[in-house]
C-alpha cells in the first residue's frame, strides 16, 4: 500500500472511530406512568436507532411535570390534554405548546355499589377531578348523561356553579384526579381520568357506567417548551409515537380505553 492510500485509509478509519464513538443525543421526558411512559419505552428502540438516547421522568400528579418542563428540567412531556395544557399554561404564565397529537384516553364515571347511573340514589355523593380543565370535562359527560344540565355559556371550563339543574340533588365532591380511584368506596360514583383509571386495575370499556366517546376533544399531547417544536429530537419523538407499531399496540393493549388519534 502507498503512503497515499494509507494516509487515506488511516482518516477513514479515525473518521469512523469518531462517529461510533460520538455520544447519542439525549431527550428527556417526563410521563405519566400509563399509558403514557408504556408507550415511551415502548418506541425507546426506535429513537436509539435515530441517535437518540430516551430519559424517561415519571410523575404522578398534573402539575410538577409542565413546571419542570418550562423551568427546563425536561425537553418535553407527555401526559395532559389540550385544554389543560392550554389552561394550565395561562393560570401560570408558561410558555408551552403542542408538538403532536397522540391519542384520547376517554374519561369515565365508575362505581362499585351500582351498575348503572340510572341506580345513583337521589343526594349520592359523585366524586370529581378538582383542577379546572378536568373538572369541567367531567361535568360535561354528567350533562351529556343527563344528570346535570349545564348554563349554556359554560363551556369546557364548567364548575360546579354553572350547574343550572340538578333534578336529583347530587352533591359532588371535588379532589385531586390520583386520588379518584381510591374515593370508589366511599362515594356513589367518581369521574376517573383513563390514565388513573387503567393502573387501578379498572377497564373503561367494561367497567365504567358511563364514557366519553373517542370523538372527545381532550387529545392527550406532546408538550414542548415555546418554539421548540421543531427541534430535530422532538420531531422524532413526535413520529414514532404517532407510528403504526404504536397504534397496533393501543389497540391491542388497552380495550378502547385508549384511543389512537392519528
Amino acid at each position: 500500500m502507498n503512503r497515499k492510500a494509507l494516509a487515506l485509509s488511516v482518516l477513514s478509519l479515525a473518521a469512523t472511530l469518531s462517529f461510533a464513538q460520538a455520544p447519542q443525543r439525549v431527550l428527556k421526558v417526563g410521563a405519566t406512568p400509563v399509558p403514557h411512559a408504556e408507550l415511551l419505552r415502548l418506541i425507546e428502540p426506535d429513537l436509539a436507532a435515530q441517535g437518540i438516547r430516551l430519559e424517561l421522568v415519571e410523575f404522578t400528579d398534573y402539575v410538577t411535570p409542565n413546571i419542570a418542563l418550562a423551568e427546563g428540567q425536561l425537553d418535553a412531556n407527555f401526559f395532559q390534554h389540550v385544554p389543560y395544557l392550554e389552561s394550565f399554561s395561562a393560570e401560570r404564565r408558561l410558555a408551552l405548546e403542542v408538538a403532536g397529537i397522540i391519542h384520547v384516553e376517554p374519561l369515565g364515571v365508575y362505581s362499585k355499589k351500582y351498575r348503572s347511573l340510572a341506580e345513583l340514589p337521589k343526594g349520592a355523593t359523585i366524586a370529581i377531578p378538582n383542577d379546572p380543565t378536568n373538572e369541567g370535562r367531567a361535568l360535561l359527560l354528567l350533562a351529556a348523561e343527563g344528570l346535570i344540565t349545564l348554563k349554556p355559556e359554560a363551556g369546557l371550563k364548567a364548575t360546579l356553579r354553572d350547574i343550572a339543574d340538578n333534578p336529583r340533588k347530587f352533591k359532588f365532591r371535588e379532589l385531586e384526579a390520583a386520588q379518584l380511584p381510591r374515593t370508589l368506596s366511599d362515594v356513589a360514583a367518581s369521574v376517573i381520568n383513563g390514565n388513573y383509571a387503567i393502573p387501578a386495575g379498572l377497564n373503561p370499556v367494561k367497567d365504567a357506567i358511563a364514557l366519553e366517546g373517542a370523538e372527545s376533544p381532550y387529545a392527550n399531547v406532546v408538550a414542548v417548551r415555546r418554539g421548540e417544536a421543531s427541534d430535530p429530537r422532538i420531531v422524532a419523538l413526535v413520529a414514532a409515537l404517532r407510528s403504526p407499531k404504536v397504534k397496533e399496540y393501543i389497540l391491542a393493549t388497552y380495550g378502547g380505553g385508549v384511543v389512537p388519534a392519528f
